[in-house]
C-alpha cells in the first residue's frame, strides 16, 4: 500500500524564513526542511494500481504557475487541543482553484471527493495532546502573527509518498510535474 497526497513545494529561501521562526515553543514537535510543503490533497492508502491512475489523472492537470507568499500564522486544534501549527499561504483563491483540479483528478482515478474546506498552509509544528500549552501557543501565534515572505513561485505539482516512522513522518516525492 503507498499512503498518498498532492503538494506544492515552497523555494529554499522561503523554507529558509518557515524555518527560522520555528523555535521558542515548549512541546513543539517542529517540521524539518523535507517536510515543509503545502497540500492540495491527501489522499491517503491506495494499492499500486490505483497510484499509478492518480499519477495519469494528475499528468494530466494544465494549471498556471501561482505566485504565493506566506501571511502569517494559524492552529487546528481537535477536541479542543491545539495539535497543529502552520503558516497561512495566499491567495486563496488561486490555491483553491489548483486544489479543486487536483480533486476533480483523484476522483478520477477512484478516489472520493475532499468535502473539507480546503485552507492552504504549510504545517509549522505538531503537538501532542500532553505536550500543548495553549497559554504558550497563543503567545508564540500573537508574536509571529506578522511572519510573511516576498512573492514566490509554485511551479510544480508533487505526488508524495508518506511514511510514518518512530521519528515523524518522512515523504518522498514520487513524481512531480510543472505548472504553466
Amino acid at each position: 500500500m503507498h499512503r498518498l497526497f498532492v503538494a506544492l513545494r515552497p523555494p529554499p529561501a522561503v523554507r529558509a524564513a518557515l524555518l527560522a521562526a520555528m523555535e521558542g515553543l515548549p512541546g513543539a514537535r517542529w517540521q524539518d526542511d523535507e517536510q515543509l510543503h503545502l497540500t492540495l490533497r491527501f489522499i491517503g492508502e491506495v494499492d499500486r494500481h490505483r497510484a499509478e491512475d492518480i499519477a495519469a489523472a494528475l499528468a494530466g492537470i494544465a494549471a498556471p504557475t501561482v505566485a504565493a507568499r506566506v501571511e502569517g500564522v494559524g492552529t487546528f486544534d481537535t477536541r479542543g487541543y491545539v495539535d497543529t501549527l502552520w503558516a497561512r499561504v495566499v491567495p486563496v483563491d488561486a490555491l483553491a482553484a489548483l486544489h479543486r483540479k487536483v480533486d476533480q483528478a483523484v476522483a478520477r482515478a477512484g478516489i472520493a471527493p475532499d468535502r473539507r474546506r480546503y485552507l492552504p498552509h504549510v504545517t509549522l509544528a505538531r503537538f501532542g495532546r500532553r505536550a500543548a500549552d495553549p497559554a504558550a501557543i497563543a503567545r508564540w501565534v500573537e508574536a509571529h502573527a506578522g511572519l510573511a515572505t516576498a512573492p514566490f513561485p509554485l511551479d510544480h505539482l508533487l505526488l508524495y509518498e508518506s511514511h510514518l516512522t518512530g521519528d515523524g513522518a518522512r515523504y518522498d516525492a514520487v513524481a512531480r510535474w510543472r505548472l504553466d
